[in-house]
């Protein structure tokens, strides 16, 4: 069900921005007068789910759910049409608009998918606000998730995040992005600060790990099940239990139970554990790796904050207020985009290895239906789309962009053949991508 829920989350926002992002291209043309031949949800070779012709138009669904386009007269785009290619240019056509008209009508996706990323961006802040950790909330520093790489960085359970690469985060969330982009950190540690040096290939390590982000914010050590046959279960620990000491000392966080049951390996210790509000004692045998079996409770931040842990910021938006800071986070997103970008471009950072494909991108809709983060990722992937759209590559938008510039300088149109092996070579490096992205199971 799960499956189901993300795909059908991803299938429905993919939509809603092909048909909005060709709809740029659409009215563009129409305003300049360009015949459209058609305008299709998704791609259709061989056969149409549905198609009905209004006027010059043929508007349809495809069955393959990997886009969709608008086949502009005069065009040389994906459909390959050279057949009217080779006819005169009539003036309804794309190639008898004037450079300016034409560029227009090729920006006009990008600009509809930047739009509609700050608009859902405003309304979401209308709505909802913004809710994030300050970075002064974690007091008592973070939680290394990945051991294996935060010790050859010298990152600690518990380190306070001062600044990185020189700048103090506002945010959890700042922390938890900015680190990819950066070369040290500085932490505070039993009162000194220290200069960490973050090694290039991070990102490499990361995805041969496979565990997620580099570290996170701390949480009680709350119990959110056991293993069978297990000390835990044997001491009769149970779900939703709470764990905040051995013997006499005390356990804030999950993260430093291993380290304080260590030193009593082999041994009985007396768990101190909260249970609906009463303070009991399980004895508990403790085994040769102080593993007792046990995972910790997947807390969100709604649930930390209801005990008291943190306590998150929720900046509320009137109307006009939202507009300036849906502008600014998008602007963020886009130049946080970038920055992954240029890493996964540069080999030694091994950031390409995470190139995901739509599986990958499902995931980011999370297991529930929940409006919020739906429109938020939708946001995402518009200024993304808008960003890939406009890379100077033969069958993108940024593509046909590259040669009406040319056009433009020059005052001498491309030849056409160019055009037609440009986008051939576009066409096939796109797909190669795209199989590329999709088999990321294949990689590391």
């Amino acid at each position: 069900m799960e499956y189901i829920i993300q795909g059908g989350q991803l299938l429905l926002s993919i939509s809603i921005l092909v048909i909005l992002h060709e709809g740029g291209h659409f009215f563009a043309a129409k305003f300049f007068k360009t015949k459209v031949e058609s305008f299709y949800l998704f791609f259709n070779p061989w056969f149409s789910i549905y198609k009905k012709k209004v006027g010059d138009t043929e508007y349809g669904i495809g069955w393959l759910p990997l886009g969709g386009y608008v086949k502009i007269a005069g065009m040389i785009d994906e459909s390959m049409d050279k057949e009217q290619m080779k006819q005169p240019p009539q003036p309804w056509e794309f190639r008898a608009k004037p450079t300016w008209q034409r560029l227009i009508i090729m920006l006009g996706g990008i600009i509809v998918n930047v739009i509609v990323g700050f608009l859902i961006y405003s309304f979401v802040l209308m709505g909802y606000g913004e809710k994030f950790l300050p970075a002064d909330e974690l007091k008592d520093g973070v939680w290394c998730l990945n051991e294996s790489i935060t010790n050859e960085i010298g990152l600690q359970n518990g380190d306070k995040i001062i600044t990185i690469n020189g700048v103090a985060p506002e945010t959890f969330e700042q922390m938890q992005e900015e680190v990819f982009y950066s070369k040290t950190m500085v932490v505070e540690r039993n009162n000194e600060q220290i200069t960490l040096e973050i090694p290039t290939d991070l990102i490499d390590k990361l995805l041969k790990e496979r565990r997620g982000p580099l570290f996170a914010y701390r949480i009680p050590f709350t119990v959110g099940g056991t293993l069978k046959d297990f000390p835990a279960e044997k001491a009769g620990l149970k779900p939703k239990d709470k764990i905040v000491g051995i013997n006499d000392i005390p356990v804030n966080y999950y993260d430093e139970f291993k380290n304080k049951l260590t030193p009593f390996i082999n041994q009985t210790v007396d768990l101190k554990v909260m249970r609906d509000g009463e303070l009991l004692t399980l004895p508990t045998e403790i085994v040769d790796s102080a593993f007792i079996g046990v995972s910790p409770y997947p807390y969100s931040l709604t649930e930390l904050e209801k005990e008291g842990v943190y306590t998150p910021k929720t900046v509320h938006y009137s109307f006009f207020a939202a507009f300036p800071r849906g502008i600014e986070i998008a602007v963020e997103k886009i130049v946080n985009y970038y920055k992954q970008f240029k890493l996964m471009l540069n080999p030694e950072t091994g950031a390409y290895k995470g190139m995901g494909g739509f599986a990958t991108i499902s995931k980011l809709f999370g297991p529930e239906w929940e409006w919020q983060n739906f429109w938020e990722k939708t946001a995402w992937i518009s200024l993304v789309l808008a960003f890939m759209n406009l890379l100077p590559i033969p069958a993108l938008d940024g593509g046909h962009v590259m040669f009406l510039l040319y056009e433009m300088i020059t005052r001498r149109k491309p030849n056409e053949k160019i055009m037609e092996y440009a986008q051939v070579a576009g066409m096939v490096l796109l797909l190669a991508l795209m199989l590329y992205a999709n088999t990321d199971w294949l990689r590391f």
